[in-house]
Formats: C-alpha cells, structure tokens, sequence
C-alpha cells in the first residue's frame, strides 16, 4: 500500500511534510509520536513532533492536514478538547527532565499545498 493511501499513510506523509519544514526553518527533531496512553476508556495524548528552536524552546507540533478549507479547515481542527489532551502529553514528557525549557505549542495547518505555520498557537493555561 502507498503511505498516502490510508489515513494513517496520509497522516505519515502529512508529518514527513511538516516535519521538512520545520527543519528548513531551523527546528531541530527532538522526537516524533510520542504518546500517553490513559485508560481503557480515557483517551491519552499524542505530540506529533518534538521540536527544538535555536533559542532552546522545546516546541511541541500538533500537524493538521486538509483537502481544503471547508468545514473550517486545519487549524480549527484543533480543538480544546485536542488541546488538553497534546497538554497531558507534554506535562508527561516534561517529567523526565530536571529542569524543564521553555516550551510553547504550535500547528502546522497543511490544506492542500498550502502550509501555515501557528506559533504559539495555544497555551499551556488551558
């Protein structure tokens, strides 16, 4: 099967993309996929890309991917529901550093060709 054939492919691809051009922004990968599981009934969190800026920021990406623009399109895909739970992970990643770094959370909204880039996209208070 081709990576873009099914939705996780599509998703895959949607990140390899994503990733690219953070990288060429000078984002360095930290790590990819990192998840939390909650329970048998709770949904955990997943970070789609850990990333780290020239200033020592630890980025955490959320990647969403879209045909088009309708029904709000990516970045609006992003709910407070979503955000909470990429917030559970991050908590859960931050707990194995000492001291943890600055951090913020970004999205990378891909419809189409297009890519926009939200930094600081929500924060942490939620």
């Amino acid at each position: 099967m081709l990576k873009g054939s099914s939705p996780k492919g599509r998703g895959d691809a949607a990140e390899d993309r994503a990733l690219h051009y953070l990288q060429a922004r000078g984002l360095r990968l930290v790590t990819r996929n990192y998840r939390v599981a909650r329970g048998p009934n709770a949904r955990g969190g997943e970070i789609d890309l850990v990333m780290r800026a020239s200033d020592g920021t630890l980025v955490f990406v959320e990647v969403r991917a879209r045909k088009d623009g309708s029904h709000g399109g990516a970045a609006a895909s992003v709910t407070s529901s979503k955000q909470r739970r990429l917030l559970l992970a991050a908590r859960h990643y931050l707990l194995r550093m000492p001291t943890p770094p600055p951090c913020r959370f970004d999205v990378l909204a891909l419809e189409g060709e297009q890519i926009e880039w939200l930094q600081a996209a929500f924060d942490a208070s939620l």
